[in-house]
């Protein structure tokens, strides 16, 4: 039997101004290797990382997953930065490096991502995907684990801008307990150790929560290391 708790978080202090120029974050630890950052970034970071998101839609375009098997569509659109995009169709879950419909490659990840990555990763290996959702108000995500990456030693870390979100995470039993957060514009979380296969998911979007976005919703950004790394001969 599945149970639901929600997160108290409004206990919790803050400390920053900014994550990519401030040394200091509120760093909130959910359970153990699931980590969540309020506020990551501060709205001038939120507005230059949403013109970035932009761009690159104007470039490369959203696209529509399906699911494996039925081909019934995904209610969340995305598009992927990086050497290697996560796509879902009828022939299941995978990386690859070309979108789906167009067959150009994928963007780069925008500097300030890696920039970020390095800082919340104590630098791991460099990412090699930023998957993009866009969710509208009437979209969800059913509970899932990200377990298509060779790696799963390398942690995951999520950013949400726009609209608040009720997100849902539980343990790596699909039937396992759950425990729920709001996210909202500009929070940060990661997935590593014990939480990087747990069971998580969006329940809902919180409609015109934020003004983030013009056309309203949410952006969730997640930025993955999909390969092992090279380990260098000594």
């Amino acid at each position: 039997m599945r149970c639901s708790q929600m997160v108290p978080i409004a206990t919790q202090s803050s400390s920053t101004n900014g994550m990519i120029d401030s040394a200091a974050m509120t760093r909130i630890e959910i359970k153990p290797g699931f980590i969540y950052f309020p506020t990551l970034l501060n709205r001038e970071e939120q507005e230059s990382l949403r013109d970035e998101i932009y761009v690159a839609i104007n470039a490369a375009h959203l696209f529509q997953s399906t699911m494996p098997r039925w081909g019934n569509p995904m209610s969340v659109k995305m598009l992927n930065l990086g050497s290697l995009g996560w796509v879902s169709d009828k022939s299941g879950y995978r990386y690859q490096k070309r979108h789906p419909v167009t067959g150009e490659a994928w963007p780069p990840i925008f500097p300030s991502l890696l920039k970020l990555w390095g800082r919340l990763t104590n630098n791991y290996a460099e990412p090699e995907a930023c998957l993009i959702n866009y969710y509208s108000s009437t979209a969800k995500m059913s509970l899932h684990q990200d377990r298509d990456e060779e790696d799963f030693n390398a942690p995951v870390v999520s950013l949400s801008l726009g609209d608040t979100a009720l997100f849902r995470i539980g343990t790596s039993e699909r039937s396992g307990p759950t425990q729920s957060i709001k996210l909202q514009s500009g929070d940060g979380l990661i997935f590593d150790g014990p939480a990087r296969l747990d069971f998580h998911g969006i329940d809902r979007v919180y409609k015109e929560t934020s003004t983030l976005l013009n056309e309203g919703g949410r952006f969730n950004l997640t930025i993955r290391r999909v390969t092992k790394p090279v380990i260098a001969a000594p």
